[in-house]
């Protein structure tokens, strides 16, 4: 049902994602998560509430333009989701397949008119959810434009707040 939003490069309504993501954190209650993208709107914040208490958010301040720009660039093949992005993980060559050789796709909501109009809905929708977790005290934020300069205050963010999952080797 998701998917039927996604490619027309709308964003899935709220009663359809919340619905998907709570049958899946309920199965995993006694379990630790990370999320990526949820929630984005105040009501999903509120059915989040009603399943669990959250420890920590993020928030990361990247420019409308840097984000519209790496949207715009990325590319995947159909058949297995492999996802290339023309700046900074093309395919060997450009429109095709690293392992198959067929075409690349761009996405409906990944062209560059579809990115702006998700970009700005998600902006006035995601304001509130930010205030809101401003303010209980959970919310980090981090500003820029590169993932390399960003990655290490996020990691040691972590890094302080979750203890470090051991290999089978390390036990």
């Amino acid at each position: 049902m998701a998917q039927q939003y996604l490619e027309r490069g709308l964003l899935v309504p709220d009663h359809v994602i919340t619905r998907v993501m709570m049958a899946e954190l309920e199965k995993r209650r006694e379990q630790h998560w990370l999320l990526d993208g949820f929630p984005r709107t105040l009501g999903q914040a509120k059915a989040l509430d009603g399943i669990c208490q959250l420890d920590l958010v993020i928030s990361l301040n990247i420019p409308f333009e840097t984000l519209k720009d790496r949207l715009s660039a990325r590319w995947v093949h159909p058949a297995s989701g492999r996802v290339y992005n023309l700046d900074f993980n093309p395919p060997l060559t450009r429109g095709v397949d690293d392992l198959t050789g067929e075409p690349l796709v761009q996405r409906e909501d990944d062209r560059p008119e579809a990115v702006a109009a998700r970009l700005r809905k998600y902006k006035d929708a995601a304001k509130p959810v930010i205030e809101l977790y401003k303010s209980r005290g959970i919310l980090h934020s981090f500003s820029g434009t590169e993932t390399n300069k960003i990655w290490p205050y996020v990691y040691t963010l972590l890094s302080s707040r979750i203890p470090p999952i051991l290999s089978e080797e390390e036990h």
